[in-house]
């Protein structure tokens, strides 16, 4: 029996437990919408999930995928679909996020014309995914889509994309869909390396753990938690690697995260270690150059691929394979290790001054805006350990990745490896879809939610359960305007924008709006938005007077 293009996407998505796809349609690649809204046969499709902007589609996979561990998918039109893929599939793979992309593409007889939309997909993709291919025969489609996935959720997972030209979508194909392709299984790093980092951790004074993306996932946590129960270790998590220490370890195991800024606790432990182990750990989230800028800190590495070497990381050892079954042989081969009273002493003091750092160190002049460390309280004390927090790009990024704790992996979601601005509403949309039976909340500056601000009304026509909390610095790019005054002699350029009235665009869009007035009415107002069901937004006015010291104490160079 034949089946079409489209169709045969369709059994390959099944194949690969897809819930959601997300997108846009154009003509190019309506055949393959018409078979997911109206399939023939009775045949189970995944749901669709109509968006505003071909790039928050992808935003939205990219969050199923660091929420579920399962390459989101995403499909878009020809020519300029296409094109405004290129921003989320590049965050995606920079953050080892699993998305597999499907675009629409002229016949394959115009793919060299002049023609309407006519775009070398392929070749635009190429550089910002893992895998990029055009389907040229109609009996490869299920051939390609199975290599997409594969190299999508990789030992290192990022995007992959599809060129779909319209005749092979709407093409007879008579090879059935292959079925899924298992990822591959890695086991533990050597035995031997293993013993050989147990016993460089029982020799070490201050060993330290610094805990990245891929170290993230929750069987690697899982693995670690079980790990520090018998070994009193310090962690420094990434920005990526938020939650990886459970609360009831975070007393003895949690000294902060790091990913913006050299002046952090988690800086300081890192450089008083005498030996480094990285998990997990990617460059890109935090790079080399600052965290160890004298280059004579004691590296090994536990990851599932080489590292990227370079003047300030290259790792005495490398210890390749599955993190958490190599963490499971670490544990065991350590068994139970004290931490000396000299040692302890040290993370006393680190850990007093984590608490330092969580005091407010000035008091806003104006009422009606909020100390950014009261609006962290404020959300804080309306979220438990199992709603997920999915952050923007702004000055409320750092001090959320400083201060706002996550005891759970993947329930503080952070964009560091390219800090893209206007992830937080889709990432927390695909929250919502994800983990309905608790609430998601996005927090987002006012410059960066309307990048995305149009999607509102996708989660309100989706019956989502969200949280959209605003800081509002009055229309400024703060986090760009505060290091260029740093660097400019207090001279900031191209930071202002105009002001849209929060509350009345979410009613607009169909979500129900609150404005924080006065500093006093932050609980209170937080109590309202939080009890609404359905999709509400916060205003609140915030105090970023003092953002420059933020930045205090940086390394030559740090803001370039």
């Amino acid at each position: 029996m034949t089946k079409k293009g489209s169709e045969i996407i369709i059994d390959t998505l099944n194949n690969y437990g897809v819930d959601y796809v997300f997108g846009i349609p154009g003509a190019k690649v309506d055949q393959l919408f018409e078979s997911l809204e109206h399939p023939e046969n009775g045949q189970p499709t995944p749901k669709l999930i109509v968006m505003r902007h071909e790039q928050n589609a992808a935003f939205m996979a990219q969050g199923m995928a660091r929420l579920t561990g399962k390459p989101g998918v995403v499909i878009t039109t020809s020519g300029p679909g296409v094109g405004n893929l290129t921003t989320a599939l590049m965050t995606a793979s920079a953050e080892n996020d699993p998305v597999v992309a499907i675009g629409g593409q002229v016949p394959r007889k115009d793919l060299y014309r002049l023609t309407h939309q006519s775009v070398p997909s392929k070749e635009l993709l190429k550089p910002v995914t893992r895998y990029s291919a055009e389907i040229e025969d109609p009996n490869t489609v299920s051939e390609i889509l199975n290599n997409a996935f594969v190299a999508a959720y990789g030992p290192k997972a990022g995007a992959s994309f599809i060129s779909l030209p319209q005749d092979i979508d709407e093409a007879e194909v008579t090879v059935p869909a292959l079925p899924k392709v298992r990822p591959a299984q890695m086991g533990p790093a050597p035995i031997d390396e293993i013993n050989d980092l147990a016993q460089r951790i029982k020799d070490a004074k201050l060993p330290v753990m610094l805990v990245g993306m891929r170290g993230s996932d929750p069987k690697a946590a899982a693995a670690l938690h079980h790990l520090l129960e018998h070994v009193p270790m310090p962690v420094v998590e990434t920005f990526q690697g938020a939650g990886v220490i459970s609360r009831d370890l975070a007393d003895r195991s949690f000294f902060g995260r790091v990913g913006l800024f050299h002046n952090q606790v988690g800086d300081r432990i890192l450089a008083a270690s005498d030996l480094v182990i990285t998990v997990g750990y990617d460059p890109i989230e935090y790079e080399p150059r600052f965290w160890n800028a004298g280059k004579d800190l004691k590296i090994v590495t536990l990851d599932t691929v080489p590292a990227q070497l370079d003047n300030n990381f290259f790792p005495e050892k490398q210890l390749l394979g599955d993190i958490g079954e190599s963490l499971d042989h670490l544990a065991e081969t350590l068994g139970d290790v004290s931490v000396s009273p000299d040692t302890q002493v040290k993370l006393d003091e680190f850990r007093q001054q984590l608490a330092e750092a969580e005091k407010p160190k000035y008091i806003p002049t104006d009422n009606h805006l909020s100390h950014p460390l009261s609006i962290i309280k404020a959300t804080q004390d309306h979220v438990d350990d199992d709603m997920t927090v999915s952050l923007d790009i702004g000055s409320h990024y750092i001090w959320m990745a400083r201060h706002f704790r996550s005891y759970k992996p993947r329930h503080l979601l952070i964009s560091n490896g390219m800090q893209t601005l206007g992830v937080g509403l889709p990432w927390a949309m695909a929250a919502a879809l994800v983990r309905p039976q608790y609430k998601s909340v996005a927090v987002v500056g006012d410059g960066g939610f309307f990048f995305s601000a149009a999607e509102l009304e996708t989660a309100v026509r989706q019956n989502m359960n969200l949280v959209v909390i605003v800081w509002n610095d009055n229309s400024y790019y703060n986090m760009v305007q505060f290091q260029e005054e740093l660097k400019y002699n207090n001279q900031s350029a191209g930071v202002k924008f105009g002001n849209i009235d929060l509350v009345k665009f979410a009613e607009a869009c169909g979500a129900k709006g609150f404005k924080v007035e006065d500093s006093s009415q932050l609980a209170q107002t937080f109590d309202q938005a939080f009890a609404y069901e359905g999709v509400s937004v916060i205003d609140v006015p915030v105090d970023y007077s003092r953002n420059q010291e933020l930045a205090t104490n940086l390394i030559e160079s740090e803001l370039n």
